[in-house]
């Protein structure tokens, strides 16, 4: 499974179905440098050169039913708009 959030392409996937937490990352994860949390709660990761690595989304099983298969999160002002639209591929 790959999960697509605008251009960039997170190629770890790892969900805990017991806390219902999804976790995405580009590469290795050990190379964020910078985290913020989303309006929503949601945990997110930047590289030195402020691109988006990671990101833990909460409750994805929930926010998935309520957007009938499609989620859309509000991202930190760092990651640029094209960050804003989450398609599960």
């Amino acid at each position: 499974m790959t999960v697509h959030i605008g251009p960039y392409a997170f190629d770890r996937v790892r969900y805990d179905h017991e806390a219902d937490v999804l976790y995405l990352s580009q590469g290795d994860p050990a190379r964020a440098v910078d985290f913020d949390e989303t309006p929503g709660g949601h945990a997110v990761s930047f590289d030195a050169n402020g691109d988006l690595v990671g990101l833990t989304v909460i409750d994805i099983r929930k926010l998935l039913d309520e957007g009938e298969g499609e989620l859309q999160l509000e991202l930190p002002a760092k990651a640029s708009p094209a960050d804003l639209e989450l398609a599960l591929a």
